[in-house]
């Protein structure tokens, strides 16, 4: 690679790392905050758990919306180009948290409030849909062959990173304000932050060059009207694996980074900082090892580093419960870590390994739709079937065998994939409609 195509690859890399990065500080910011403050402001109970539940359904309500917007943001993109979609999906993401900092509480509108806070979410849930296929898309697009694995995995730092964004944000309210401050007031500031960090996103974003991947396929011709009907035609395999890859890596996530906020504060009695300082640390590490995870995977295969992830969080998920029980705070840092450092293993070679898997004509649509859906199947309910399990049963147990179950739904669509590591995305665009390659 030459030193101006690496500079180019490296100007696209930051532009996308930004902008997910913001645009997952927003989603999780939300998710953080149905944990610790919405269920009291938004849907009062007289059972916090019962409460925390009510909070979490608004949270998944985001992600019944992700599918839609990747339908929608995957067809335009498609037929578009990446880069016009990605700073509207910025756009509304950051406009829609704002609004959030601003809403009145149940106490204020009574039930207005929750209804209004739930469109919000949808809004947010409809742009983060197109967000991650496009921003994955424009950098696997533009990197070479032999290291797209390492390039592809920083879009994916922006999970960690807003992840690690919004829960400082929220230790340090918590550290400076009374528990009454922060839910009277502090708890809106974040959400008003979302907006001049949007400011700063699109400024980067809209200097990046539209993907030549994108480009090439464009001038022979190789895009197509209608991508999610050739998607569920001719890329239905593609699809069902990239769901099926993705449920240990979604479940387990937000357990370690959603419900261990629930669990350490309503199971084990610790103040909520424990579980904020947990995974501000493990995601500071998380942040670090996702594009070795990503290097590794040009070496050795997409699919040994994933497979590794999802065995090794296997085992994690009884560790990581034993380990918070303990009550001692390095060690719930140490059970959080291990655990978001496993789940990088998975994140890391997913953006080139789910790239790789669909043609050009229909990547953004194929990886947007089967990246979503699965988030249905599992990020949106993982919360929600945690803290219902541990309020079952009593233990966490059950929330173990729920990750469990997860792995191994991907062990078995990792097994059914071809491995795609070192194949040319440039080449495939010229071959679609019987052009040469170069």
């Amino acid at each position: 690679m030459t030193t101006q195509n690496r500079g180019s690859i490296a100007k696209v890399v930051s532009a996308s790392l930004i902008g997910t990065t913001i645009e997952w500080y927003d989603f999780f910011l939300y998710t953080s905050a149905a944990a610790l403050v919405f269920g009291k402001l938004f849907f009062p109970s007289n059972d916090p758990l019962t409460g925390t539940l009510l909070a979490f359904l608004t949270y998944a309500v985001g992600f019944l919306a992700r599918p839609v917007g990747g339908l929608v943001f995957g067809h335009f993109g498609d037929r578009v180009g990446r880069k016009k979609l990605l700073v509207l999906s910025l756009v509304l993401m950051g406009g829609s948290t704002c609004a959030m900092g601003i809403l009145p509480t149940y106490a204020s509108v009574g039930v207005l409030a929750p209804i209004l806070l739930t469109l919000l979410r949808l809004v947010q849930g409809f742009a983060l849909g197109g967000e991650w296929g496009g921003a994955v898309l424009i950098v696997s697009e533009h990197g070479d062959d032999k290291r797209r694995g390492f390039w592809a995995s920083w879009p994916q730092c922006g999970a960690p990173g807003g992840n690690l964004l919004a829960t400082a944000v929220l230790a340090i309210l918590a550290a400076t304000q009374s528990d009454e401050a922060f839910l009277s007031w502090g708890w809106r500031i974040p959400f008003l932050l979302s907006g001049v960090l949007v400011v700063i996103g699109l400024w980067i974003r809209l200097a990046v060059s539209e993907s030549p991947v994108f480009l090439a396929a464009q001038k022979n011709n190789a895009t197509t009207h209608a991508p999610v009907v050739e998607v569920f035609r001719k890329s239905w395999r593609a699809v069902l694996i990239t769901i099926g890859s993705r449920m240990a890596e979604n479940v387990s996530y937000y357990v370690i980074t959603a419900f261990i906020l629930v669990y350490v504060t309503t199971g084990l009695s610790l103040p909520k900082s424990a579980g904020l300082n947990a995974v501000l640390i493990g995601s500071a590490l998380h942040f670090v090892t996702i594009p070795l995870w990503g290097k590794l995977s040009d070496r050795i295969g997409r699919r040994p580093v994933y497979l590794f992830g999802a065995i090794g969080m296997a085992a994690w998920s009884f560790a990581f419960f034993a380990m918070l029980d303990t009550k001692n705070s390095g060690v719930i840092i140490l059970a959080a870590t291990v655990g978001l450092v496993l789940h990088g293993a998975m994140y890391g070679p997913q953006a080139a390994f789910f790239s790789e898997q669909f043609p050009t004509r229909v990547r953004y649509t194929g990886l947007s739709v089967g990246g979503q859906l699965s988030s249905i199947a599992a990020g949106a309910v993982a919360p929600l079937i945690a803290v219902a399990l541990f309020k079952e049963f009593g233990s966490t147990i059950p929330v173990s065998l729920y990750v469990v179950a997860m792995c191994v739904l991907t062990v078995i669509a990792l097994l059914a994939a071809r491995e795609t590591k070192g194949e040319s995305l440039h080449s495939e665009v010229l071959t679609e409609r019987g052009h040469v390659s170069a």
